[in-house]
């Protein structure tokens, strides 16, 4: 464990500190094969397939920023990220990182991987693995295309809250809240990439937050889910906000990077696009409000399926505890 987690922070840093379009390569091809092992631990099939799948999409979109970088370099000489000046080969770098990050159309693989893998995994799938990909989009913003950028962005919102509605399996819940987060992000790209990441730290935060509670509760499923309210119940208040907090309501964390995205599109007189964005997250509030109610608000109707769980007098981790605060109540900072 020690090697492969010191392999993803070496491959993430190599990919976010590199100048050069092959030395981005190489970090996120450590980055991918370092967390192979994690997510293929269990020696359950569902678990290697996963990883499997995660391999195959992963395998192919580093070929594409090969591809693209390659491109960009017969053209103009120049093998320097920012310098990435070509078209085409913008184009291809857009459809490779979208392939990386689990953008619309190429969503498909992000929820099935996230279902597959344990809880802590999943966590470093939805964070970690996520920013290497953000940092080069930082880098190459100027150059992209805008319209295609949007409208990934737009698709990635719907599509994230749409497919979540009904999953009652909790991974595949947070996976479709991780695609349509990372719509918000690719919308403001272009008009202003520090928003984006600003965006994707106080997200990182937020889902931090979640999955290190639902690992402490051991639960995977809605059903599951139920029946914590006697393990811990502070906990599970505190859930409760910080679920609301991913919604993006307004008195938390949360709230505060959609504010500025929406601020920022419609001084870029973007008004369709920022209406329709803050509708499309209205889909993600309903099925985070449906993790939050079963987290806290409603005992569960058949209690003759699960057994209730033992109150139990172990404290919180300081660290979910921190996590927790910050996810709620960093809404000042603005």
């Amino acid at each position: 464990k020690l090697i492969f987690t010191t392999s993803l922070l070496l491959g993430t840093t190599i990919t976010i500190s590199s100048n050069h379009w092959i030395m981005a390569w190489a970090g996120l091809e450590i980055n991918t094969l370092a967390i192979l092992p994690l997510i293929s631990k269990s020696h359950h099939p569902r678990a290697i397939e996963a990883a499997t799948k995660y391999f195959l999409t992963q395998a192919a979109a580093s070929a594409l920023v090969l591809f693209s970088s390659m491109t960009n370099a017969w053209h103009t000489g120049q093998w320097d990220i920012t310098q990435l000046t070509h078209p085409t080969s913008s184009l291809i770098l857009t459809s490779a990182i979208a392939m990386k990050l689990g953008l619309v159309p190429f969503h498909f693989w992000f929820p099935e991987v996230l279902q597959g893998s344990p809880l802590t995994t999943g966590l470093l799938l939805s964070t970690v693995m996520k920013f290497p990909p953000i940092t080069l989009f930082f880098m190459t913003s100027p150059s992209l295309n805008q319209t295609l950028l949007v409208l990934m962005a737009i698709l990635s919102a719907a599509l994230g809250g749409w497919m979540g509605l009904n999953q009652t399996q909790i991974r595949k819940i947070l996976a479709f809240s991780s695609i349509s987060h990372l719509g918000w992000m690719t919308i403001i790209i272009s008009y202003s990439p520090k928003l984006t990441l600003l965006n994707f730290y106080l997200y990182t935060l937020m889902t931090a937050a979640v999955f290190l509670t639902l690992n402490s509760f051991k639960t995977l499923k809605l059903s599951t889910l139920m029946t914590t309210w006697t393990k811990t119940p502070a906990l599970s208040a505190m859930l409760f906000l910080t679920l609301l907090s991913l919604a993006g309501l307004p008195p938390l964390t949360g709230f505060l990077p959609k504010w500025l995205i929406i601020q920022e599109l419609t001084k870029q007189d973007m008004i369709t696009a920022a209406v329709t964005i803050s509708m499309l997250s209205l889909l993600g509030l309903f099925f985070y409000l449906r993790l939050a109610y079963c987290a806290t608000i409603t005992l569960p109707p058949h209690t003759t399926n699960h057994m209730k769980q033992w109150r139990t007098n172990k404290p919180v981790s300081a660290m979910i505890a921190i996590l927790i605060t910050m996810s709620t109540m960093l809404l000042p900072i603005s």
